[in-house]
């Protein structure tokens, strides 16, 4: 695959980026693409490993391993360097069908568990994966494709994001009549409501929508099922209901001074912020604002990092990132943490950029556990009292974060933003759907099958799985897309 020596010829290289000093001040997208001959040299580093472990999805101590897809990764490297771009194409849509989210936003595990990285930097899937599907809009080649026959079966899909999309692009190709609900007044779900427009442009979104829309589905926004449409009417209009609602209830802190004003879920400050910005260019100043505040970001993950880059666009007066975890080694620890697992490393992201050109240095503080907040006589947060922890592993072998004395101190903050993650799923429709949960409040559906205990009903992506990548929410719904054609027709042509 590639070129047999392109490894030891050409350095790993990712997408451009624009400078952090000059995009800091816009929403548009923060990458530059590289030129196609740069992506062919990138395609040719895929070395001949025999073996290829990047597309193979799978779980190693609850961490995700390679491609969920199962994206044939080493043919449309290949192709590329051979400037069979088309073809290329073809090869992602086979087992992906959006590259253009996951080129974006995903993680890349496939890169973690690259066997090249075992002993160099790993070849850049994610670069070449979103330079493919960028060629192939930018051609002509992305058209609509709809079925030849309909089946004349009616399938709910009660969400629209990654795993819905991808569920409801499944049975269309199957020949099944399709309509897609959507609580909020825009398509996307937290593709586009949960990542800021400068990481996944909404125009990336819309543009895919629109061609599933031209291959016959039908999308119905502002319409929340349970609320304005009743479950059970759901169930009756249609044969069969695949649920991709995700895992939105929020993660909180429950400590002294939480119910103070200007103490907000990320995703409340992510999805406001983008609101107004696709309304009105924020206008209508229906949105947390940042500006002039000192802000603090709870939490160390990618929602974390967005926060950061949206903060500092408003232009916010300071901003502190905390982290419960010691900062990463540049290196992954092959004892804990051995390839082909993805790689617990150090990284610096775009919002640790921009905030960094903003104030003159990264914004984390690491091992740094909130203890409480304080207000003002308002009502209004004031202060955040912290502690450094290290962890430890008890007599029982539980890992305990223990505090460390002497190290509590007293941060300025007008604006804090929990992003430590979601919990699970909303329960009202659940239960109005009648569905069982597990222990962790999830839909109870097993993996590859996705039924649920209600006739009809599948249930696939994070409401299934609790929250998880982008990846495995395409997976989830093509997957359950394939379920539900078999319980309608008895087989299915589905992958």
């Amino acid at each position: 695959m590639g070129k047999s020596t392109g490894f030891m010829e050409f350095d790993r290289q990712t997408l451009k980026e624009r400078d952090p000093a000059e995009r800091k001040h816009d929403w548009n997208d923060y990458t530059i693409p590289l030129s196609d001959e740069e992506v062919q040299k990138q395609g040719a580093r895929c070395m001949d490993c025999g073996v290829p472990t990047c597309h193979t999805g799978m779980e190693l101590e609850g961490v995700t391993t390679g491609c969920p897809v199962n994206h044939l990764i080493p043919e449309w490297n290949d192709l590329v360097y051979k400037g069979q771009w088309k073809e290329a194409l073809r090869r992602e849509h086979l087992k992906n069908n959006f590259p253009e989210f996951t080129g974006t936003a995903c993680p890349a595990p496939c890169e973690g568990s690259c066997v090249l990285g075992i002993t160099d930097p790993p070849v850049a899937i994610r670069t070449v994966e979103r330079s493919i599907i960028e060629r192939g809009f930018e051609e002509g080649w992305v058209v609509p494709e709809p079925p030849e026959r309909r089946t004349g079966k009616h399938v709910a899909v009660i969400g629209s994001g990654p795993a819905g999309l991808a569920a409801a692009a499944q049975l269309n190709k199957a020949g099944h009549w399709v309509t897609v609900f959507e609580k909020n007044d825009r398509v996307g779900g937290l593709l586009t409501y949960g990542i800021p427009e400068m990481k996944l442009p909404y125009e990336m979104v819309i543009r895919r929508v629109e061609i599933l829309k031209q291959e016959g589905i039908t999308f119905k926004t502002n319409i929340e099922i349970g609320k304005n449409y009743a479950a059970e009417k759901l169930k009756a209009d249609f044969d069969s209901v695949i649920m991709c609602t995700g895992a939105t209830v929020h993660r909180n802190v429950q400590l002294e001074g939480r119910e103070l004003g200007g103490i907000h879920y990320a995703m409340d400050f992510l999805h406001a912020s983008t609101k107004s910005l696709l309304d009105s260019n924020f206008d209508d100043g229906n949105y947390i604002s940042a500006k002039g505040k000192h802000v603090i970001v709870i939490g160390g993950g990618d929602t974390g990092t967005d926060c950061l880059a949206t903060a500092v666009r408003h232009d916010c007066e300071s901003l502190v990132q905390f982290d419960v975890y010691d900062k990463k080694g540049a290196i992954r620890d092959e004892q804990g943490n051995p390839w082909p697992q993805y790689p617990k490393v150090h990284r610096v992201e775009y919002g640790h950029k921009e905030a960094a050109a903003a104030f003159g240095e990264d914004p984390r503080a690491y091992a740094v556990m909130t203890k409480k907040f304080v207000g003002d006589e308002k009502g209004n947060v004031k202060e955040v009292h912290t502690v450094n922890v290290k962890l430890k592993v008890d007599a029982e072998g539980n890992r305990i974060r223990e505090e460390i004395p002497g190290t509590e101190k007293v941060w300025k903050a007008d604006l804090v933003l929990i992003a430590i993650g979601f919990s699970g799923p909303e329960q009202d429709l659940i239960q109005q759907m009648d569905v069982e949960t597990e222990s962790n409040s999830c839909v109870k559906a097993e993996y590859g099958k996705y039924t649920t205990n209600s006739e009809g009903v599948f249930a696939a992506g994070d409401v299934r799985r609790g929250q998880s990548l982008i990846v495995w929410a395409i997976n989830e719904g093509r997957e359950a897309a394939r379920e539900c054609d078999r319980y309608l027709m008895g087989a299915t042509v589905l992958p």
